[in-house]
């Protein structure tokens, strides 16, 4: 009895014969024979259950044929533009899509060729001591028959996925598009984590902030960065989940994918408001933060100018007093030269007088520094 079949988009069946659309014609996908297999998994479901496990392409390729009920699951890591090639020309991958898939660097994004959905994903990781979130790029070709991942880092770990999957014959009945939820929710799962040290670090940052240290604001930049590069990998997930929700109605999807994939939507918009929400609080302690060190410099300043004022009210007392000196000493050395020939030396009140003007001068000078404030 044939296996019931569900869409998420216009899949339909591919033929017996293999494609006959030649993507090599313009020398964009290679042809020569297949070298270093990049394959990590391959794997032929039938009814939800695992039938075989090929070890090259074309084992896959022919144990699909056996039978039309049946799946195939294919697992690459950082595959070479050969592969792609083949897996192009068996089933009859568009040509933009695979270029996508070999360049890599692609934002999240849903396409659809004919009956292939092209979907990309961005798995990320949270590394705590470095504070850097580590992103994944994920690309998957769903068809009526076959799912086709592509992976071009360590995350996410499509294993752990399978074996769920396998565990799950029921679900796995469901076709192809049961298998692109299982992705999809493994990866909006992996995002929990990094939200988690995302919050965890802003309100450490919140901490040195108010405690003044001083490389904090190198942090706030480099965090900031962080939760933007984030924000663009989970953003576009809401176009991409909306695109399949579009098809629910249309190709009659099975109510469980549904609410599976209502599921994944929530989480998708709950991390995208929480990413928002890190971004508003990064941009407000970053505005706290300039202008508490403001105020630090500010009071610094004040300082300096205080001690400033102090210095110069100290430099006015000293000149004040050198002024209030220098007269009696000038008048002491004018009398005191060794000339014969000084009128006032042989004068009777000459020693009063000088001794008088001294103290006259010290007088008038004191009273006009005190007038002034110098003393």
């Amino acid at each position: 009895m044939p296996r019931r079949r569900v869409h998420l988009s216009s899949l339909g069946r591919r033929g017996a014969v293999p494609s006959t659309r030649n993507l090599a014609q313009d020398g964009a996908i290679p042809t020569e024979p297949l070298g270093r297999s990049s394959l990590v998994d391959s794997g032929v479901y039938a009814q939800g259950v695992r039938v075989a496990s090929p070890a090259t392409l074309a084992d896959t390729y022919r144990c699909l044929h056996e039978d039309e009920s049946r799946i195939a699951w294919i697992g690459l890591y950082r595959p070479s533009a050969t592969e792609l090639g083949s897996l192009a020309r068996e089933f009859d991958l568009h040509e933009l899509a695979v270029e996508d898939a070999i360049v890599a660097h692609q934002r999240p994004k849903l396409e659809r060729y004919g009956d292939t959905l092209f979907v990309v994903l961005r798995a990320a990781r949270y590394h705590d001591a470095a504070e850097e979130v580590d992103f994944g790029e994920l690309h998957l070709f769903i068809g009526p028959d076959f799912v086709i991942t592509v992976r071009h880092a360590e995350s996410p770990d499509l294993a752990q996925v399978r074996r769920r999957m396998e565990l799950d014959p029921e679900m796995l009945a469901l076709g192809t598009e049961a298998v692109l939820y299982a992705i999809l929710d493994a990866v909006v799962d992996g995002y929990a984590p990094v939200l988690r040290g995302l919050e965890n670090d802003i309100d450490e940052i919140e901490v040195q902030v108010f405690d003044g240290d001083p490389s904090v604001s190198r942090r706030i930049y480099e965090l900031s960065r962080e939760v933007t590069n984030f924000q663009r990998a989970v953003v576009p997930l809401t176009a991409v989940l909306g695109g399949l929700s579009d098809g629910f109605e249309k190709y009659r999807v099975d109510e469980e994918l549904q609410r599976y994939l209502r599921d994944v939507t929530d989480h998708v918009t709950v991390a995208a408001e929480r990413i928002e929400n890190f971004r508003n609080q990064l941009r407000d302690i970053l505005t706290v933060n300039s202008t508490l060190v403001a105020q630090r410099q500010n009071e610094e300043m004040r300082s300096l100018t205080e001690a400033s004022y102090a210095q110069s009210e100290e430099v006015k007392k000293i000149s004040s007093w050198a002024a209030i000196l220098f007269a009696p000493t000038l008048v002491g050395g004018i009398y005191g030269m060794n000339f014969e020939h000084m009128p006032e030396l042989d004068w009777t009140y000459g020693y009063p007088l000088a001794l008088l003007l001294m103290l006259s001068s010290c007088i008038v000078l004191y009273v006009v520094f005190k007038r002034r404030g110098w003393l």
